[in-house]
């Protein structure tokens, strides 16, 4: 059973119904309102507004993660490109990390992830970045010169043209021979929001 979402003076702003979100992602209406109560909380952590700010995205950080991913992760979240991230895109984009998310949107979301310039392709800086922090979240220290080969049997693997970057279905055919690459695309909690997060039960 789901927590009731029932005083409108407390909705965020741009807030969508628990039944239209659940229509279009892997939640159900329940989960949707627990995430709801998760979105409240990181919103109003520091300043309170209903809008979640780049420096309260901590869902995604911790000792190993480098602040790349962070940082990425919320630009990618903020739909509007407005600089904040609202409930809506909040439930949209965490769907993509759902276990049950196709493997499709994880890829292509990943693609956009590692595009770390936005220019439609993954160079060969953007793989290198990708690789140190896969590394780092592994606590994993290698020589700069192994880095370095990695990279290069990676990029050479990937980029199939042979045109010098990677485009979005090289790199699609890429993870799916290396699925360790999208580990990060899935967050296993997500699965059950309420056993996940029990306190969701009392919120209202």
């Amino acid at each position: 059973m789901g927590c009731v979402i029932s005083k409108k003076s407390e909705r965020t702003p741009r807030y969508e119904e628990p039944s239209v979100l659940a229509a279009t992602t892997p939640f159900t209406a329940s989960e949707v309102e627990a995430l709801y109560v998760l979105f409240k909380k990181l919103s109003n952590s520091i300043i309170a507004g209903g809008l979640i700010r780049k420096f309260q995205l901590a869902l995604f950080r911790n000792r190993n993660r480098r602040n790349l991913f962070a940082d990425r992760i919320f630009d990618l979240f903020d739909m509007r490109r407005n600089g904040v991230i609202e409930f809506g895109g909040f439930v949209r984009s965490l769907g993509i990390f759902h276990p049950d998310a196709p493997i499709e949107d994880k890829i292509a979301f990943a693609f956009r992830l590692y595009d770390l310039m936005n220019t439609g392709y993954i160079e060969r800086q953007d793989l290198k970045e990708m690789v140190l922090a896969l590394l780092h979240e592994s606590d994993l220290v290698l020589a700069q010169d192994i880095v370095e080969t990695i990279v290069d049997k990676a990029f050479r693997e990937a980029n199939t043209n042979d045109d010098g970057r990677i485009d979005p279905e090289e790199w699609k055919d890429f993870v799916l021979k290396n699925p360790s690459l999208i580990r990060n695309m899935t967050l296993p909690y997500l699965k059950d929001l309420t056993m996940a997060f029990p306190s969701f039960h009392s919120e209202f």
